[in-house]
């Protein structure tokens, strides 16, 4: 999953910034992501502007986790890219259905919960 470093758009000077490895700055992306989304669904009618621009980025960082683990080139085990990539698409089209039919968004913040559960072991692994 190398496109997700590539994701982080705010940039600390090298002098100040602390050393991460790829599943470090995965885990961060996904944890401001999900409080992100967090806490627009909590702000219930109110924050609506603020859940669809959360929303939006989750989807960004799944649409780059999906097209990562299509690449021949990618690491990981055959099933696991398989289970990202359908986990891409259930979450742009739970996202969809969150906007337009006022579905809880408590299943995506559980599914990048998971995630980064799993990037934690990894790390914490490696």
């Amino acid at each position: 999953m190398n496109a997700v470093p590539s994701a982080k758009t705010a940039y600390n000077s090298t002098s100040m910034a602390p050393v991460r490895t790829s599943r470090g700055t995965e885990y961060e992306v996904f944890a401001r992501v999900t409080r992100n989304i967090q806490s627009a669904a909590s702000a219930g009618e109110t924050g609506f502007g603020k859940l669809a621009q959360a929303l939006h980025d989750n989807r960004r960082l799944w649409t780059l986790l999906a097209a990562d683990v299509s690449e021949n080139e990618n690491g990981l085990p055959a099933d696991l890219r398989a289970r990202i990539f359908y986990l891409s698409e259930f979450t742009a089209d739970h996202s969809r259905k969150v906007l337009s039919e006022g579905e809880s968004a408590d299943i995506l913040v559980e599914i990048n919960t998971a995630m980064m559960r799993g990037l934690r072991q990894m790390t914490e692994a490696a």
